[in-house]
């Protein structure tokens, strides 16, 4: 195959591509940005832009989710987080902060978040961070990790999610336990078939897995693992990385297929990992993404409880952390200082950055325009090319 390298006697490896490897290539016609939706729709539920926060406490917070399901996007609440742990999760969170901006190492406040998460997990919380967000009228989507989906589900049908998002680091259809979990291994299948509420499941980095995950009646995959630099340390930890560009044109794949497979059922793909700009964005939807799921770029907001800091969801795990507490970025600027935009101006502008990291839907929608599409689907078969 011609993307196959030899990296020595007898062992090849495939060659795959970042999204910043990645460009789109202008058809012969264009449009004008007013002509352009972002509108997307999973299962149900519509919105106006496809974006979702990545669930973690950085940016996790009901009243983040809110301000971001107000804009048109989808706030993802953790519910195994500290607002599902602690009645004072804003003041632990700054406990968090306050750790990480005195020791450069990072130890002191990974420790933190270690001994923050060993408390149990308060249903009540749980329910009232919920119904929050369901009070403010915007779609309510929890993510549960996949060793406790089953007994948290119960609480959150009960609390009146809309969306359920079973996330891991890296899952798969056939085996989502590990050596923490007690009892018998989750059986997607069968799992999401007795729920009333669709499930979005992932991360995944390959056209099988993903395809494995679509026949557990998915209603939408997410690619990758919540990649940031200087946040995430999945690789370092485990040595396991896919590039984005490639792990989600083999998504999009294997969603054609089940397609074909199916007769017609469609199942969304959201990339979720390496996505810093509204040329990110763009380029994430043109190799098949039918959504991103961001993390770092939202930490920068002056909503965010992070407070300009950010660290995924897997930080927190308690005998293998895979990720940093590091400051938030803004071109040249430390959100962690005090830089901190809007959320809306984050996602709709106006900005006053040549980078793409102000107004990513405004980015995402002038892309579309100059490449000569008008709706997210039709933008997924843009052509693309490879510089290097």
């Amino acid at each position: 195959m011609r993307d196959m390298v030899e990296i020595g006697m007898g062992r090849t490896a495939r060659r795959t591509y970042e999204l910043q490897d990645v460009n789109i290539v202008p058809s012969r016609r264009t449009r004008s940005s007013k002509e352009v939706s972002t509108g997307w729709q999973l299962d149900a539920y519509r919105f106006d832009t496809p974006i979702l926060s990545h669930p973690t406490d950085a940016i996790g917070s009901p009243e983040f989710a809110i301000e971001l399901g107000k804009l048109g996007g989808l706030g993802v609440l953790n519910a195994e987080g500290l607002f599902s742990r602690h009645r004072d999760a804003e003041a632990k969170l700054e406990e968090v902060v306050a750790l990480a901006a005195s020791d450069i190492t990072g130890v002191s406040a990974i420790r933190r978040l270690q001994e923050l998460h060993a408390s149990p997990l308060d249903p009540e919380l749980l329910a009232a961070s919920v119904g929050r967000v369901r009070d403010a009228g915007v779609t309510v989507a929890v993510r549960a990790s996949p060793q406790r989906a089953r007994e948290l589900t119960p609480v959150l049908v009960q609390a009146g999610i809309d969306l359920l998002v079973i996330h891991g680091t890296i899952i798969s259809a056939e085996h989502v336990s590990n050596e923490d979990s007690a009892g018998e291994p989750l059986n997607l299948k069968t799992f999401i078939g007795d729920l009333d509420v669709p499930v979005v499941a992932g991360g995944v980095s390959d056209h099988r897995t993903a395809l494995h995950l679509m026949r557990t009646g998915a209603a939408g995959v997410i690619v990758g693992y919540g990649s940031a630099e200087g946040a995430t340390t999945t690789r370092e930890v485990l040595g396991i990385g896919v590039p984005m560009a490639t792990a989600i044109a083999d998504a999009a794949a294997a969603r054609r297929d089940y397609l074909d497979e199916t007769g017609g059922r469609y199942v969304h793909v959201i990339a979720d990992g390496d996505i810093y700009s509204s040329g990110d964005v763009a380029r994430a939807i043109a190799c098949g993404a039918d959504a991103t799921m961001l993390g770092a770029p939202l930490a920068i907001a002056a909503e965010a409880p992070g407070k300009g800091w950010y660290w995924p969801s897997a930080a927190a795990h308690p005998s293998m952390p895979r990720g940093a507490v590091a400051p938030a970025q803004l071109g040249g600027l430390d959100a962690s200082e005090g830089v901190s935009p809007s959320l809306q101006s984050i996602l709709t502008g106006p900005s006053t950055e040549p980078n793409g990291q102000l107004n990513l839907v405004g980015g995402l929608r002038r892309s579309m325009a100059k490449a000569g599409y008008s709706e997210l689907k039709e933008f997924q078969k843009v052509g693309l090319n490879v510089a290097y």
